[in-house]
């Protein structure tokens, strides 16, 4: 990777938040906190659902591989910013920088197509429950994830590998706090058509067909909880789709906000805004919303509270 005036490339500076030298002390310490719950968090849930027993089922299979991935693509970029908040030496390498881009768009994808999945799961669930077992086997449910980590892994190789091919000749300064495609794309002096071409076919894609999948997937739950005749029925179905669907609203509209509105110099701070709620603060609610939510997993964690203390 060249330079425009042929000197290599070899780091990026991310610029970060334009009043992080005014308050860097007070984000720190926030990022900090969050990410640390965070991680206490989504570990905590892996180790409650492999422990447990009651929580063996294909709903929490697919919860205990979103809060790992929730645990991949917010280390991929928490800890250097927590490092540039109060570190001099805030430059990446041009390597570093790609491996941050895949590892986040692999996870991020990933994330995409496993609340799709746990879309469906509930649309069986309610909607078919005589034929659940059957269609929500154990093999279904590892090529659900399987194809999710593919897909994400296939997305940002094409998006990182393309990176490879780009020189640099407006600035080596990423208006951003972390490796995304756009900020770099916007210091490139390369003809970036094809990568923008790919970077709107590939998350437009991704987007809108899962999307789709959980829209349709709530059509046809929404019809049925309709049909059934008791209201106490009707309010565990809903309870049922409740915790999923606060993490759908928080994700997708979030990902909407960062990646469909019209940019600007004027929205690059509002867009780093959404960048760290997104990458940073929904990992968090992800533990939080399904163990406020769930029944079962409040019952888990009261069992193994009495046997430790």
């Amino acid at each position: 990777m060249t330079h425009g005036n042929g000197i290599e490339v070899t780091e990026f500076i991310p610029l970060g938040f334009g009043a992080q030298h005014r308050f860097w002390h007070i984000l720190f310490i926030v990022f900090l906190l969050i990410y640390t719950t965070s991680m206490v968090g989504n570990i905590g849930m892996i180790l409650l659902i492999k422990t447990d027993s009651r929580l063996q089922t294909p709903m929490y299979f697919f919860l205990q591989h979103l809060a790992f991935v929730g645990i991949c693509y917010t280390s991929a970029i928490t800890p250097k910013t927590l490092q540039n908040l109060i570190s001099e030496n805030k430059s990446i390498s041009f390597v570093r920088c790609v491996m941050q881009l895949w590892v986040y768009g692999t996870f991020g994808t990933t994330d995409c197509y496993l609340l799709a999945a746990m879309a469906v799961d509930h649309y069986v669930a309610i909607c078919k429950p005589l034929h659940y077992s059957t269609v929500m086997s154990h093999t279904v449910c590892i090529l659900l994830v399987a194809g999710s980590y593919l897909i994400g892994s296939i997305n940002s190789s094409v998006h990182g590998g393309l990176m490879f091919s780009l020189s640099f000749c407006k600035s080596h300064t990423i208006n951003h706090f972390f490796c995304d495609a756009p900020p770099i794309l916007a210091i490139s002096c390369s003809d970036i058509s094809i990568n923008i071409v790919l970077l709107v076919v590939f998350v437009g894609f991704n987007l809108t067909f899962t999307m789709l999948v959980v829209i349709f997937s709530y059509i046809y739950i929404l019809a049925s909880i309709l049909k059934v005749p008791s209201t106490a029925g009707r309010k565990k179905a809903f309870s049922t789709c409740a915790s999923h669907l606060t993490a759908v609203t928080i994700f997708y509209g979030t990902f909407f906000y960062m990646y469909l509105q019209p940019h600007s110099n004027n929205s690059q701070e509002p867009m780093k805004v959404a960048s760290v709620f997104y990458g940073i603060v929904i990992p968090l609610l992800n533990p939080l919303i399904y163990n406020l939510r769930n029944k079962e997993v409040k019952e888990a964690l009261i069992t193994i509270g009495k046997k430790l203390f």
